[in-house]
């Protein structure tokens, strides 16, 4: 089959899913295309340029994500509840590729169009609900770090959760009270960000008043 750059970004996607950031390797992407690592260079000058490709196209994916989630809200929506789609959308789509905040968090470096789209939209929603302009860009990248982060910790979690014991159990309790008392509530993955999204969306909403 003839290769094509959506080819190359599909095996490096492939790729990254099994050996990750760092040891990613354009003679992986060829061989996942059964190609000379030479000819793939006719269309990706170098293995930054196809993690560019990759991040770009992680964050365009989430962008339609996010349009579909803001146009299904209601015509009363509030701002917050904008803001909200527009996150709970982004970790839901990042979270669909193994890797996937990774390249997210990489991407600004790489001046992806996709992740800059993301930012642009969040940046309306905020001054379009009236927050100054000299919070917007601290509040828009605060919120993208916040999804970041929790998704690369959801994708990093162990498989198996190490085991405990009544008597490390009770350890614990004594030694860490606040963390092992109702302080911490254990919530699912899902509550757990919605309540975090909100807590931000209840930040910004502060310094309107």
């Amino acid at each position: 089959m003839k290769l094509t750059k959506d080819r190359i970004v599909d095996a490096g996607m492939a790729v990254f899913a099994e050996v990750g950031y760092q040891n990613l390797s354009m003679r992986q992407v060829a061989d996942r295309l059964d190609a000379h690592a030479g000819s793939l260079y006719y269309h990706v000058r170098s293995k930054d340029e196809l993690l560019a490709l990759m991040a770009d196209r992680v964050c365009r994916r989430a962008h339609d994500t996010g349009t579909e989630a803001l146009a299904a809200l209601p015509p009363d929506a509030t701002w917050q509840d904008r803001i909200e789609a527009q996150a709970t959308a982004l970790r839901l789509s990042i979270k669909q590729h193994a890797g996937g905040a990774q390249l997210l968090a990489e991407s600004p470096g790489m001046l992806s169009t996709g992740a800059l789209s993301l930012m642009e939209r969040l940046l309306r929603t905020l001054l379009d609900a009236g927050l100054p302009a000299e919070n917007c860009g601290i509040a828009a990248d605060t919120l993208l770090s916040h999804v970041t982060g929790f998704v690369l910790q959801e994708q990093n979690q162990p498989a198996t959760p190490p085991t405990v014991t009544a008597e490390l159990y009770a350890e614990l309790c004594e030694q860490f009270p606040l963390i092992m008392g109702p302080l911490i509530p254990r919530l699912s993955q899902d509550e757990k960000f919605a309540q975090s999204v909100h807590l931000l969306s209840a930040g910004f909403a502060a310094v309107l008043e």
